[in-house]
């Protein structure tokens, strides 16, 4: 299952951030950051909480998934 939503770039662009910044913070590669922002990867549950303490944000401010109706389906 892949993220609906992905906020990851609007909220590095907001703080000012190149995608090598974010990514010494993270302690990731600039081409992880890259594939999340482009929704070819997503990230760790570790990593999305690095991210969120980057932006002093909840994680679910950056990532979401899609809605679950009540029949369990997506």
């Amino acid at each position: 299952m892949g993220l609906s939503m992905n906020r990851l770039r609007e909220f590095r662009e907001q703080a000012g951030l190149t995608q090598d910044r974010l990514a010494v913070c993270v302690k990731v590669s600039r081409q992880t950051i890259n594939s999340i922002e482009a929704g070819r990867y997503v990230p760790s549950l570790e990593l999305a909480l690095r991210l969120g303490r980057v932006f002093g944000c909840r994680v679910e401010d950056l990532f979401g998934i899609p809605e679950v109706d009540d029949a369990g389906k997506a």
